[in-house]
């Protein structure tokens, strides 16, 4: 889709729809109300008649009387005036976005009149084309028969009279293109079903990206984590036929300085569960079970594309869970990477094996900071529901600024508590840990599990098992597999490039 940023006022834009905002219980004003007395007062006769309110998310559609500059006017509610940010901004034109979807509007315009002074514009416009493209996006694939109705608009414009903020808008409206196509990618890789995207196919992926951007990409084999000791990875592979693979992404936008951050994405393409294996129901989601390599994936690619001020390594220990003659059984005993042993009570558990293996072997890069994303626990879809992220982590600053990134990107995060107290469920008889503490907690003790291999580095795990996937689509959101996590990364990485260096571990 094309976006561009044209300077003309709303008054003079002759194409095919216009967008007015409108608060909640508010007037049109200014502008906007000028523009509906051209048209014939429509909106005013909409709001006055209870057709249209103004709330989040509510959209209708009115035809002008002739004489006026476009073709329609598309009215779109941002809620009440109080809670309005740049989330709020961003879930408002993917709503827009979305409900043009299969109109056969080819193309709409809308200006940034609703920001107020105080917000930082090239923010805002950003959010803006986010939410555009994010809700516009739908997985089509393997469609041979898309009966979705009339093509969706293909152009957006964003309308400024000022020729300084028009320069301002373009500079944003590529780095928000940038972002939105790896959230993209992120989906489309989650989308794929696993008979097509495999541990091989997920590092292809990293492959083809090194080939375009500053990235290198190096992918580990099972013989070569063998070699280094990675036996709680390999312990997941054994019973399918598809090989393992480690991935490593390092991008270096920071040149020769030795800070890196390392981002650790969980990439199991099909869990079955085991030999512990899942119910039947909702299986065929599975797929999606690797949305966390996907989202770190997307992240190092856009921090490439952005070419970010900083040094930036993504780790996805990539494999399937299935039932087999070489699975892991419930009470096998494993010696991992760090050397200690895990006793594998649960093989549905497999997920933080894979992560504990990826975080001994995070060390190596002398981390500045370390931040795991995975889709681990049903525990956290109960604690947390499906819209946001449990974080928890050994660093009161890193978790910080990862809640500042999230409030900025709209993926949002809730601490949960990480104590002590919570190794006591992970107590084995017969070897040093065992990997599940049973169903109470269980968000919180897989976190401490994780937190058993991460080191003496700034660490933070994020649990996406809730918002990595939808029922159904709100805001900038996609039904099925969201690409949860890269916008919250890429937030977190362009925040750590801008602060001084002193500053940052």
């Amino acid at each position: 889709m094309i976006i561009q940023a044209r300077r003309s006022t709303p008054a003079a834009y002759r194409g095919d729809s216009l967008v007015l905002f409108m608060f909640e219980k508010e007037k049109l004003t200014g502008e906007d109300a000028d523009l509906d007395r051209a048209s014939g007062g429509m909106a005013a006769r909409a709001v006055r008649s209870g057709d249209f309110e103004g709330k989040a998310g509510q959209v209708a559609f009115l035809y002008p009387e002739k004489g006026f500059a476009a073709g329609r006017i598309i009215l779109s509610g941002l809620g009440e005036r109080k809670r309005f940010d740049s989330g709020a901004w961003r879930r408002a034109l993917a709503d827009t976005a979305r409900r043009l979807r299969g109109t056969g509007i080819r193309e709409f315009a809308f200006a940034m009149n609703h920001c107020r002074p105080a917000d930082n514009f090239e923010a805002m416009v950003e959010a803006a084309v986010e939410g555009i493209l994010l809700g516009m996006y739908r997985f089509t694939a393997y469609k041979t028969e898309d009966n979705s109705g009339a093509a969706a608009p293909t152009k957006a414009v964003l309308l400024d009279p000022s020729m300084a903020r028009i320069r301002e808008a373009r500079r944003a409206i590529a780095r928000a293109k940038v972002v939105s196509d790896a959230v993209c990618l992120a989906r489309e890789l989650a989308c794929r079903p696993a008979n097509d995207m495999t541990p091989r196919k997920m590092a292809d992926v990293a492959r083809r990206i090194a080939a375009k951007e500053a990235v290198r990409t190096r992918i580990l084999h099972p013989a070569g984590m063998k070699k280094l000791g990675m036996n709680a990875i390999l312990s997941v592979a054994g019973g399918s036929h598809e090989p393992a693979r480690l991935i490593t992404m390092e991008y270096n936008g920071r040149g020769k300085s030795r800070e890196k951050i390392v981002l650790i994405g969980k990439g199991i393409t099909f869990d079955s569960g085991g030999i512990c294996i899942k119910n039947p129901d909702r299986m065929d989601e599975m797929k999606s079970d690797m949305s966390g390599g996907a989202a770190v994936i997307g992240a190092i690619n856009a921090a490439a594309r952005l070419k970010l001020p900083v040094n930036v390594v993504g780790l996805v220990p990539a494999m399937e869970n299935l039932p087999g003659g070489g699975a892991s059984r419930p009470g096998d005993i494993v010696k991992s990477m760090s050397g200690r042993t895990i006793e594998i009570v649960n093989t549905d558990a497999e997920g933080r094996l894979a992560l504990a293996d990826a975080l001994t072997y995070a060390a190596r890069f002398r981390p500045a900071a370390v931040i795991d994303i995975a889709t681990l626990t049903g525990a956290c879809v109960v604690a947390l529901g499906d819209r946001v992220a449990g974080m928890m982590g050994n660093d009161a600053e890193l978790k910080k600024r990862i809640s500042s990134a999230a409030e900025k990107s709209g993926e949002r995060v809730w601490e949960l508590p990480l104590e002590e107290e919570y190794l006591e469920k992970l107590k084995s008889e017969c070897a040093d840990i065992k990997n599940s503490g049973g169903r109470e907690g269980g968000a919180v003790t897989a976190a401490a599990f994780l937190g058993r291999f991460a080191g003496s580095y700034p660490w933070v795990h994020l649990d996406i098992a809730g918002p990595a996937w939808a029922e159904s689509e709100y805001g900038f959101v996609s039904k099925g597999p969201t690409g949860f996590g890269v916008l919250l990364l890429v937030r977190f990485l362009r925040d750590w490039a801008e602060l001084p260096h002193g500053e940052r571990s």
